[in-house]
């Protein structure tokens, strides 16, 4: 399980640095996130198929998105009002 957590703290993590657009070439962003560059072109491959619009601009050096995107994982509270619904009382 926790394999699945550090997958999705590393897309996080890229997801980051896209959006600042500071991640660099390939090799130092690898470098930077201590992974091999093999690893981290299989992570934005699972980024793209989740649809993330990742491209490398070569004249900044570094991936960045081509349209306005967001991304989030995890659970979160919903606070639902429910109209018109009461417990029952006996």
């Amino acid at each position: 399980m926790n394999i699945i957590i550090k997958q999705i703290e590393l897309i996080e993590r890229v997801d980051q640095l896209i959006r600042l657009q500071a991640t660099g070439t390939p090799e130092d962003l690898a470098y930077r996130l201590g992974i091999s560059k093999t690893k981290l072109y299989r992570i934005i491959n699972t980024m793209k198929t989740l649809n993330a619009p990742i491209e490398y601009d070569i004249t900044i050096q570094s991936f960045v998105y081509a349209e306005a995107v967001g991304f989030t994982f995890g659970f979160y509270s919903r606070h639902q009002k429910h109209k018109g619904l009461h417990p029952f009382v006996s």
